[in-house]
């Protein structure tokens, strides 16, 4: 009875720990100095600590196994406070957030030099880079996991290099085969 008890019990830490799997996010520094020994692609999680679809976004998409497991394995995240107090160099430029009110730490503030650069106008936006840290696409809006599948593997794949119309995303969203469960 005792060894039943025990392998049910590491039947259930396994599977936790399997739907329980966690985006692996970094700072811009770490992902700097991360793609010196391993480029990869970027996803930056742009949001704002008042934004409710953003706190949606964490929790139902990239909570999702699937998604982070995908995200884990194929890129470096990035979260990215677009109306905090942190300043960020990149590409040879600092960004910081001059206008800033620590009395609003909570609410809406001053929106960051850095992500007016990304040319971000709504929460959450998934910014991504190539794995030369050139700017590719921001996505805005909320996303469900398969949605997000979409993207993640357009750019991971290099596909969205072929994407120049219309027409042609449509036909790609067409012949996309979803993997990931909502």
């Amino acid at each position: 009875m005792k060894k039943i008890i025990i392998a049910i019990s590491i039947i259930l830490v396994s599977i936790t720990t399997v739907n329980a799997q966690k985006i692996n996010w970094v700072t811009m520094e770490e992902a700097q100095e991360l793609m010196k020994n391993e480029p990869r692609k970027i996803i930056m999680d742009v949001y704002t600590t008042w934004c409710g679809p953003c706190k949606m976004l964490d929790k139902n998409t990239f909570g999702n196994p699937d998604v982070a497991k995908y995200i884990n394995e194929n890129y470096y995240a990035i979260k990215f406070n677009a109306e905090g107090d942190s300043s960020v160099t990149f590409d040879g430029n600092t960004f910081t957030n001059p206008t800033y009110d620590p009395a609003k730490k909570n609410k809406r503030n001053a929106q960051h030099q850095f992500a007016r650069f990304l040319s971000v106008r709504a929460y959450p936006t998934m910014v991504f880079f190539d794995d030369d840290f050139k700017l590719i696409a921001p996505i805005a809006g909320y996303l469900i996991p398969k949605q997000l599948e979409v993207y993640l593997k357009l750019f991971k794949t290099n596909k969205y290099k072929e994407v120049k119309s219309k027409e042609a995303w449509e036909k790609y969203q067409k012949e996309f085969i979803y993997e990931f469960k909502s």
